[in-house]
């Protein structure tokens, strides 16, 4: 579980393409200092499995699912990418909980001056998003301010822009988005009871055995 609290801007060193899946190099030396083979490590909001630490980098595979659904299809080496270890038990929630389970991929639309950025969403996501819910971009946990059937927009604090990705964003680029998963849960249970309707079902992008 992560919180979408980043805790550093990471780079893309390498990318190399192995049997249905990618392996990247990431360098990041807060989120190095104590990592090991198995642990987890979101990489802009895709949790994936550590490969290999060595020094100030590590390496994950990224599996043709994870590719299929989230950015890092297209990512490059020189690539910043946002940093978080798994939280530990008993770490204070800053966040909200996250799986780093990617639902699909939203474009960065626009951000004035103040701050608040707009994002346009994929087809069927907007019914798991509220005003003033959590959704998760690139791996940070914000809060939404509005929201419609094909766009939500967000504002952002200096720091975010400062210690993140969203800080070099440009109209066009992608983003990962993560939806509330209480929301996902909350229709499986109630949709049943519901006249005229069908359960959806889905799944995001992660690591282990349902990437």
């Amino acid at each position: 579980m992560f919180t979408g609290i980043v805790e550093e801007l990471g780079e893309i060193t390498a990318v190399e393409q192995v049997p249905n899946a990618a392996r990247l190099t990431v360098r990041g030396p807060v989120v190095t200092s104590d990592a090991k083979h198995g642990d987890s490590i979101a990489v802009s909001g895709v949790c994936l499995t550590v490969v290999d630490v060595f020094g100030s980098e590590f390496t994950v595979d990224v599996v043709h699912e994870t590719l299929q659904r989230s950015r890092l299809a297209k990512i490059a080496v020189g690539d910043r990418v946002n940093l978080e270890r798994a939280t530990a038990v008993g770490d204070r929630l800053g966040g909200h909980i996250m799986q780093g389970h990617v639902d699909g991929t939203g474009v960065f639309l626009s951000r004035d001056a103040a701050g608040l950025t707009r994002f346009a969403l994929p087809e069927g996501l907007s019914r798991y998003i509220v005003e003033k819910g959590s959704i998760a971009v690139d791996g940070i946990s914000l809060t939404v301010t509005s929201v419609t059937n094909d766009e939500f927009s967000v504002a952002l604090i200096p720091m975010t822009l400062e210690l993140t990705t969203l800080g070099r964003a440009e109209p066009g680029d992608l983003v990962n988005l993560e939806v509330d998963v209480l929301a996902k849960y909350v229709e499986k249970l109630a949709t049943p009871h519901l006249p005229g309707r069908t359960e959806h079902t889905g799944a995001g992008a992660g690591s282990k055995e349902d990437a």
